[in-house]
């Protein structure tokens, strides 16, 4: 007896994380209220800091990361930079914190389920 083909899970439902690592100026006042802008619609948005200037935000599926980082993406001051970096569960599972020299265990995902 021989068994179809393997069936394969598309791409659209893995889990994602989108990391937005950004350099924005704060050398005026402008800049500053421009910064806080960005940093607010970030925490609207479900993105929550991994440390200074970098921040993450958990996703369903590769399109629905796509969604969050056009929708950010239309939210950076003119001045400064921004990288968004769009990864899988799998490989933000392998991330290795070091503080100091003692290593750290990388934080677990959100128990949460989202519902779209």
């Amino acid at each position: 007896m021989t068994s179809g083909p393997v069936r394969q899970i598309p791409w659209g439902w893995r889990s994602m994380w989108v990391i937005a690592m950004f350099d924005l100026p704060t050398d005026t006042a402008k800049a500053r209220k421009a910064y806080a802008r960005f940093r607010k619609a970030l925490l609207r948005d479900g993105f929550t800091m991994m440390q200074y200037s970098v921040y993450i935000r958990h996703c369903a599926s590769i399109e629905n990361a796509k969604i969050h980082v056009t929708r950010i993406g239309h939210c950076v001051p003119s001045a400064g930079e921004v990288r968004f970096l769009t990864i899988t569960d799998k490989q933000f599972g392998r991330i290795e914190t070091y503080v100091g020299k003692m290593r750290q265990t990388a934080p677990a995902p959100p128990a949460q389920l989202e519902f779209f």
